[in-house]
């Protein structure tokens, strides 16, 4: 595989576990959103991952040149999360409902850390990746001048 489609792979996983990190960081900062311009609480983000070249199935991907295997990743859409919200008991909050209760964003705050710290150590690994990629070309430079 050349330096460029390495780099081009890496830089992918960076892009597309950056939206993630901003989706969770988003979910994170409104776990407590009971009204939204849209109405209704704050609505969970989920990152839905894709591939490019998109392939049927696994055996395509063992199939062919090194480099019409190489698949990049990127986030193919931000969709609202499909979770219904948590009913609290608030009689005394401005959201309330009729029968107190209050609609609060379904979002595990512990759950989301983890994800966060999931998506770092991914952007993390592609650096690592880019860079130990970058080093292996300089070597080859190197050798090719002696």
């Amino acid at each position: 595989m050349d330096l460029l489609t390495s780099l081009k792979i890496s830089s992918s996983g960076l892009a597309a576990n950056k939206k993630r990190m901003g989706a969770i960081t988003s979910n994170i900062a409104n776990a407590q959103t009971t009204r939204t311009a849209e109405g209704g609480p704050y609505q969970p983000k989920e990152v839905v991952f894709g591939s490019e070249p998109a392939r049927e199935n696994f055996a395509e991907i063992l199939e062919g040149e090194l480099e019409e295997k190489a698949q990049a990743v990127h986030a193919t859409e931000i969709a609202n999360s499909k979770k219904a919200p948590i009913m609290k008991y608030e009689p005394n909050h401005p959201d309330a409902n009729a029968e107190g209760y209050v609609a609060y964003p379904n979002i595990n705050t512990m759950e989301e850390m983890a994800n966060m710290i999931e998506a770092s150590r991914a952007y993390e690994a592609n650096i690592n990746a880019m860079n130990t990629a970058k080093s292996m070309a300089i070597k080859d430079l190197e050798i090719g001048r002696n």
